[in-house]
């Protein structure tokens, strides 16, 4: 039996949207995605859920450096070892991606596991 989206744990939501991005984003590249996951992020917060809250502090305690860049500055560095600019080739945005959402599992992997301990 297939889960509907509501029924998904965020996990399973978000393994979706990494498996089908244009399921979910015109053209399922990363600056739709990361508009995507923002909009998540509000919506959940404005309607009493955690959102992406604390994931902004998760990357920097993961990357171990600190920087003036919005979370999605953040795997970008941590995806590229000498990223400096926002503009991307087609292999860089593909990593970028694979990194985006690799790391959002780990997150929240991570926070289920606070929240059940």
């Amino acid at each position: 039996m297939t889960k509907t989206l509501s029924e998904m744990s965020e996990r399973e939501y978000f393994a979706t949207v990494r498996h089908r991005p244009e399921m979910f984003v015109v053209g399922g590249r990363l600056m739709g995605l990361e508009a995507f996951l923002e909009g998540y992020d509000q919506h959940a917060r404005r309607h009493g859920g955690p959102g992406l809250q604390g994931w902004t502090e998760w990357l920097i305690a993961r990357r171990g450096e600190a920087c003036s860049h919005h979370w999605s500055g953040q795997v970008r560095h941590i995806a590229l070892a000498t990223w400096d600019h926002w503009e991307l080739s087609a292999g860089q945005e593909e990593l970028v991606i694979d990194t985006l959402f690799n790391l959002l599992d780990e997150y929240l992997a991570e926070r289920e596991t606070a929240s059940t301990a």
